[in-house]
């Protein structure tokens, strides 16, 4: 079995020394995902005037999602060869917002999903960080 492992130029760098995505054999492994930019700034996080932050699960959740499908496209593989999705939200009450963006991207036929809280993730503005699975053979399938 073959394996690839790449970091994507123009996306944020990882915060330790691992790939964004890894292919084994014809799986690609999505490491996790946030809304982070590749300068460091949030989707999802905006600052007001007074220095107040303004958190948005919606916006977050989304960043994630597209992000997660342009690492896919660096394999030559979209959202619809994902087969499982990991979710981790640090707050359960933005389940709903979460839930309503998620379904704009899949639905029942799409992958399966476990969706956790945690305590919280590696930057104090991010409420959600997304893990994904795909199965993409490097020979296409024959019938």
């Amino acid at each position: 079995m073959s394996t690839t492992a790449k970091v994507i130029e123009g996306k944020a760098t990882p915060r330790g020394k691992y790939p964004h995505i890894k292919r084994a054999g014809d799986f690609l492994f999505v490491s996790g995902t946030s809304s982070r930019r590749a300068d460091n700034t949030l989707v999802g996080a905006e600052v007001d005037a007074m220095g107040t932050f303004k958190l948005d699960i919606r916006a977050q959740t989304a960043a994630v999602i597209e992000n997660i499908r342009d690492i896919l496209r660096s394999m030559d593989a979209d959202l619809r060869d994902v087969v499982e999705i990991s979710t981790f939200l640090v707050n359960m009450n933005d389940f709903a917002g979460y839930n309503e963006v998620y379904g704009s991207f899949f639905d029942h036929d799409g992958p399966t999903r476990t969706t956790v809280a945690v305590h919280r993730l590696p930057h104090p503005h991010l409420l959600i960080e997304i893990k994904a699975i795909a199965y993409k053979p490097l020979k296409p399938l024959t019938a």
